[in-house]
């Protein structure tokens, strides 16, 4: 008997409300073992998450994993930098966008792929304005609306 664990789907919804996301990417994250396990668990947050490329290679930053509850001294720290893995072709490409004035690397969603691996979906992203912001929230509003309407 094969039991499905349920799937892990964390995601940074306020990266969505500020920043407009123009190109997505999924990179694999470098972990260890209390690392991969305590997101298994879901005890991770993308909460003040950011990407930095540094010497050609794509850091996440600020990203908390909660320590593994069973982990002795093998423990890892919650809040260290961890490198993602991601071709020469889409590096290059983020390199080319993000020097753009005005434009970063945003981590939008960590989740297991079907082979049980740790990815992170991350956009480069444009940060809005308050009336866009403004905008989004009373499109948001208008759909739920909607949204009450037709289920009536």
């Amino acid at each position: 008997m094969v039991t499905k664990l349920p799937s892990i789907n964390i995601k940074n919804k306020r990266a969505t409300f500020d920043y407009e996301l123009l190109d997505t990417f999924t990179a694999g994250i470098v972990l260890t073992g209390t690392e991969i396990k305590s997101i298994r668990l879901g005890k991770a947050s993308l909460v003040d998450t950011y990407c930095i490329l540094e010497k050609g290679e794509l850091w996440v930053k600020n990203m908390n994993i909660s320590e593994y509850f069973y982990g002795s001294y093998n423990n890892h720290n919650a809040r260290r930098d961890r490198k993602l893995l991601l071709n020469r072709k889409e590096l290059k490409k983020i390199d080319r966008l993000v020097k753009e004035t005005g434009y970063t690397i945003v981590p939008t969603r960590l989740f297991i792929s079907d082979k049980g691996l740790a990815k992170l979906n991350i956009a480069v992203a444009r940060g809005k304005k308050q009336y866009d912001k403004r905008q989004s929230l009373k499109e948001k509003d208008d759909k739920r609306m909607m949204d009450r309407q037709f289920k009536k």
